[in-house]
């Protein structure tokens, strides 16, 4: 069975989550890319929304899907450190 561009990417978001989940704490705001992988790694990513504080989004567009799922977004100038920033490699 071959997947599909959109199932590998599903599978590679879900996969960052979990790579990223030990970095979750209370006070934790993780950095996210912009893309369609993002998108993907975004929507696994709102199932955790209460074991992080929130998140830097790298456009207005990460800013609107991270808000709509109900994770705080925060400007990254108000951020002092992010244990890790996720993005994807969509084309390179």
């Amino acid at each position: 069975m071959t997947l599909s561009q959109d199932q590998l990417k599903q599978q590679v978001a879900e996969a960052a989550v979990e790579y990223i989940r030990e970095f979750f704490s209370t006070d934790a705001i993780i950095g996210v890319g912009t893309g369609s992988t993002a998108d993907m790694f975004i929507d696994a990513l709102a199932q955790y929304k209460d074991q992080f504080k929130g998140a830097v989004a790298s456009s207005e567009r990460t800013a609107e899907r991270l808000q709509s799922h109900g994770i705080q977004v925060f400007d990254l100038n108000e951020v002092d450190s992010m244990p890790v920033y996720v993005d994807g490699a969509d084309e390179v």
